[in-house]
């Protein structure tokens, strides 16, 4: 499984030399962001110019980013407490007090949490057998231009946008395919469904949520990943899709 720094400049298709320039300023804004939680960064001439390339780039950029960053599963243990209230009789809840979230995970699940990066955290469940399948949650912080979701546009541009950069079955050497199935907005959350099929490899289908809150000091997106590949769908199909939509903020 390729890491998020390998696979990250994978996602920009070759652009125009404006549109590079245009990416690179975005790059370095969304850093500032993210680096001075007190400040906001202060658009440069140059940004000003080049403002509708800046925020499309910005916005894939974090999307794509994000999405990729759940594929990376950490391997340990997580120090946070399960709730004790079982929601069905083969789940159990997962609450994360820090964060303020809460997912339903399988009973049987064993789970993780990666160390915040910045202001970035990873907690991912995973079945016994193996992690071939595995449900993430991965919160991201975003800079002041991103308010709500609708930030990112609304979902079906949303959607099309994460799974045309995933989607690198179109060079002369295929890659990754990408396929969207499904997408669509509750509650301020975006439910996204596709599948992922590298060359030669079991298609890999993924269902997310995606959702945007504020720790009070900025907002951040997190983006709740289960993925399964198509031999194991009569096994966790249903569970996974159970505690992808069960997330929700406390």
């Amino acid at each position: 499984m390729a890491s998020v720094a390998s696979w990250h400049p994978l996602f920009l298709r070759p652009r125009t030399t404006s549109n590079i320039t245009g990416t690179a300023i975005c790059r370095k804004s969304y850093l500032q962001c993210c680096n001075n939680k007190e400040h906001d960064p202060q658009p440069e001439p140059e940004e000003k110019l080049v403002f509708g390339m800046q925020c499309q780039a910005k916005r894939r950029q974090v999307l794509l980013g994000t999405t990729l960053a759940a594929f990376s599963i950490p391997q340990f243990f997580s120090n946070i407490a399960l709730a004790e209230n079982v929601v069905a009789e083969d789940f159990r809840v997962f609450t994360d007090d820090v964060n303020k979230f809460q997912i339903s995970i399988p009973l049987d699940w064993q789970e993780g949490a990666g160390e915040p990066s910045g202001f970035k955290s990873v907690t991912a469940f995973y079945p016994e057998e193996g992690v071939s399948s595995s449900i993430s949650v991965v919160i991201t912080g975003l800079g002041p231009d991103f308010t709500k979701m609708e930030s990112f546009g609304k979902v079906e541009e949303f959607a099309e946008t994460l799974v045309s950069g995933l989607d690198r079955s179109w060079q002369r050497t295929a890659g990754v395919a990408a396929k969207l199935i499904d997408s669509k907005s509750s509650k301020g959350i975006y439910y996204i469904d596709y599948t992922l099929q590298k060359p030669g490899e079991s298609i890999k289908h993924i269902c997310s949520a995606l959702g945007m809150a504020n720790n009070g000091w900025y907002n951040r997106l997190y983006t709740v990943t289960g993925q399964y590949v198509e031999e194991d769908s009569d096994k966790y199909r249903s569970k996974i899709e159970k505690a992808v939509k069960s997330f929700k903020f406390i």
